[in-house]
C-alpha cells in the first residue's frame, strides 16, 4: 500500500468535502483573487467566507498574502495532487479486483451471449 501522511492528506479531504470550498477553488484556479472577488458570488457574510478560506488554508490549498486591509488569495495545488494520488491507488486496486472477478466468472460459468 502507498504511504500517505495522513494528517495533511485528512485535511485535504476535509476542505473538500464542502461545496463551497471547492467552489471557491475553483474560482482560484483561474487566477488570484482578492477576498471580497471571492465572497460575491456566495450568500454569505464575509466572516463566514473567511472561515471557508481559513480552512483551505489550514489544508496547504490556499495562500493569503495581506496588503495593508487587502489579502489576495492563490490556489496551491500540491495537496490535491497527493490526494490524487491516493484516489488513483485504490481505483487501480479496485480495476483489478473487478478484472480478476470478470475473469474468474467467464471461466467458470456458462458462455455469456451478447446483448
Amino acid at each position: 500500500m502507498v504511504n500517505y501522511h495522513s494528517v495533511p492528506l485528512d485535511a485535504t479531504f476535509h476542505a473538500l468535502a464542502d461545496p463551497t470550498r471547492r467552489a471557491i477553488l475553483m474560482r482560484l484556479a483561474k487566477g488570484p483573487l482578492l477576498v471580497g472577488e471571492l465572497a460575491q458570488p456566495f450568500d454569505m457574510s464575509l466572516p463566514a467566507v473567511s472561515k471557508h478560506l481559513r480552512v483551505l488554508s489550514q489544508a496547504g490549498l490556499l495562500a493569503q498574502e495581506k496588503s495593508g486591509r487587502v489579502r489576495r488569495c492563490t490556489l496551491l495545488a500540491a495537496p490535491m495532487r497527493d490526494a490524487a494520488q491516493w484516489i488513483r491507488h485504490y481505483r487501480q486496486f479496485w480495476e483489478g479486483q473487478l478484472d480478476a472477478l470478470d475473469h474468474f466468472l467467464r471461466s467458470t460459468g456458462p458462455p455469456m451471449e451478447p446483448k
